[in-house]
């Protein structure tokens, strides 16, 4: 049987992952993560974990380099994951040198750890799409050998991770490949993300916790929209359909539109009729990679991975979650 470490677990993706791989595979999972991160995205796995019935959590950061031998030692992975980060990009601009430090020499630190385990995993490192930054309209589709142009703290920590990946694999023989994930979203997504965000100040409104108002950002940006389960489907066709070592891919969806139309598509779901919009000066990022559309030919090509839940499932899904997270009664910061 197989062993799967997955940094990270806690975050929408990892958790995803988590059930992606003890759903469709029979792979021991182990996931890692800080003693203190907020487990509400595993919730549903507890009887598993506490069974040890393919599952467990291992506690590990990738600031400390003896934790990472400790966990790498103990999951004896075959595959891995790493997914964990500092993983948004407009805190990365209040936190650049956490950004950095955990994103970049994190990733060094989860790669040396493997390395001097003297385990042989087949290795996913997750970089970013955030990684082109802002790229002009004549490079649209972004294929993979785009030129970098990082607009953020976060953007420039994931260009790091990146090389550092491929770096690895050439330099140690490690079969590492990484990825540019292109917006990709859904159910447990994180609020501090534009269209969770408009999903829960929806939910908040329709149970007449907040006005009917909703604060944004940048509208005018363009995302190609994938769903969160078709991107773990990805990944775990990444390490099993012939994996390439030091091969990098972008990743994505295939439905485009701005932030706004996102936004205004939430709104028509909404139970709530004349909810109004408001400019929010603090959820302006200095600068925004506006246009973030994937070529994902190279992937596919190897692959033949696609994305199959179409954009208007994946919205409204996240906007179920979110109507149930606030039934539920919890208390939530109106961000």
């Amino acid at each position: 049987m197989k062993n799967a470490l997955i940094t990270g677990v806690t975050g929408m993706v990892g958790s995803h992952l988590a059930d992606y791989l003890l759903e469709h595979t029979d792979w021991n999972v182990s996931g890692m993560c800080r003693w203190n991160d907020d487990l509400d995205n595993i919730e549903h796995l507890m009887p598993t974990i506490n069974n040890q019935d393919r599952m467990r959590l291992l506690y590990g950061d990738l600031n400390d380099l003896v934790s990472l031998l400790d966990v790498v030692e103990k999951a004896k992975p075959d595959y891995v994951f790493h997914l964990a980060a500092q993983s948004y990009p407009k805190t990365s601009f209040e936190s650049p040198i956490e950004t950095l430090q955990t994103n970049i020499v994190g990733t060094a630190n989860l790669l040396e750890s493997i390395k001097k385990t003297g385990v042989t995993p087949i290795i996913h490192v997750c970089a970013s799409s955030e990684v082109f930054g802002r790229v002009s309209k004549e490079h649209l589709p972004i294929h993979e050998e785009v030129p970098f142009h990082p607009a953020s703290p976060y953007a420039i920590s994931k260009v790091g991770t990146d090389l550092i990946g491929r770096f690895y694999a050439q330099a140690y023989d490690m079969k590492i490949m990484t990825t540019r994930m292109f917006t990709h979203t859904g159910p447990r997504r994180g609020d501090v993300f534009a269209e969770s965000t408009f999903a829960k100040q929806i939910a908040m409104i329709e149970e007449g916790l907040i006005e009917p108002v909703i604060k944004v950002g940048n509208l005018d940006s363009l995302r190609t929209w994938s769903d969160v389960r078709d991107a773990v489907k990805a990944y775990y066709m990444l390490v099993t359909c012939n994996p390439e070592a030091g091969s990098y891919y972008n990743i994505g969806g295939t439905f485009s539109c701005s932030v706004g139309a996102m936004l205004e598509y939430l709104i028509g779901k909404s139970t709530v009729e004349n909810i109004k919009i408001e400019i929010d000066p603090d959820r302006l990022r200095p600068i925004d990679a506006d246009l973030q559309v994937p070529d994902t030919t190279k992937f596919e090509k190897h692959t033949g991975w696609k994305p199959e839940i179409p954009f208007e499932k994946t919205m409204l899904d996240l906007l179920d979650y979110w109507r149930n997270k606030v039934k539920s009664g919890k208390k939530f910061l109106t961000r």
